[in-house]
């Protein structure tokens, strides 16, 4: 593949954004279809992804990035969404995708796409930000991959412009399998292209707890007596410890008590590593 060429445009893609905001922001459609148009949003299941280029950051620079070579001989799930840095694409979009994948590489996935019309530089920015290393950020900068799906909406009102509408999909070997796509509501619903969703469907039989979070201590051997607890049964949980960022002021704000380790499931306070190894053996 050729690098992406800085300011790179051909007759058959739509004005960039700088040119499209310039000229009332119709970004080149016709008036039915601007200022909060959204596009029919059927689902493309069974049929094959849109042959088209899209764009990638790789040792540095931008390249393009054809479908085929994204989508060819592999199975790889794709969640797409408005925009890099919008609250909720950063706040629980990706992460939800990034705390969920090594389950999904367990189930068989090759790749997990993080799919915005945004461009390239953006969108591995927004990757480093986010630290969602192993998530591949893809950047669909004139909106054509999103367009061909059929997912296109004008977010004019938002200063965002063309976007992706939210959705996610498993794809294999090029071919759709299952689309979750977001309900024809006004705002930004965010209801089902998440990633539980998305490993529910692809292990039914999977059983989960739920998230979980344990406000520990470097050194305390309750605290790692939990954290075996966990990891014995391959439960993904997040840790935070006195010290970097947690005080016992804030522990005892959020359990009531001021010791460690608290362990929360769900949003519900179980307790210390007692009540934990109680919870997993009655389940």
């Amino acid at each position: 593949m050729q690098p992406w060429p800085y300011g790179y445009r051909s007759a058959s893609i739509p004005l960039p954004y700088t040119a499209a905001l310039s000229s009332a922001g119709s970004f080149g459609l016709p008036n039915h279809r601007r200022r909060g148009h959204m596009s029919n949003r059927v689902s493309q299941e069974g049929k094959a992804v849109p042959a088209v280029e899209l764009a990638e950051m790789k040792d540095g620079k931008a390249r393009r990035l054809h479908t085929n070579e994204l989508f060819g001989g592999r199975r790889v799930i794709v969640f797409a969404l408005p925009g890099a840095f919008t609250p909720t694409c950063s706040t629980a979009h990706v992460p939800g995708y990034v705390a969920l994948l090594k389950e999904f590489k367990d189930a068989g996935v090759d790749d997990v796409v993080c799919l915005s019309v945004n461009d390239p530089f953006v969108m591995e920015a927004w990757q480093r930000s986010e630290k969602a290393e192993g998530v591949h950020f893809i950047a669909d900068p004139f909106a054509e991959f999103t367009r061909a799906m059929d997912m296109a909406i004008d977010h004019q009102d938002s200063m965002l412009g063309i976007r992706s509408w939210r959705y996610s999909m498993l794809v294999n070997d090029g071919k759709i399998e299952k689309m979750f796509i977001e309900p024809n509501v006004p705002g930004d619903p965010f209801e089902v292209s998440d990633a539980e969703t998305m490993l529910r469907h692809l292990s039914p039989e999977r059983k989960s707890i739920g998230p979980v979070l344990m406000l520990a201590r470097h050194g305390c051997s309750f605290c790692a007596k939990a954290k075996s607890l966990l990891q014995e049964k391959g439960i993904a949980f997040d840790a935070v410890y006195l010290g970097d960022e947690l005080t016992m002021q804030g522990v005892k704000a959020a359990s009531g008590a001021s010791k460690v380790p608290q362990v929360f499931v769900d949003g519900k306070l179980i307790g210390g590593a007692d009540q934990l190894a109680q919870l997993l053996q009655a389940r």
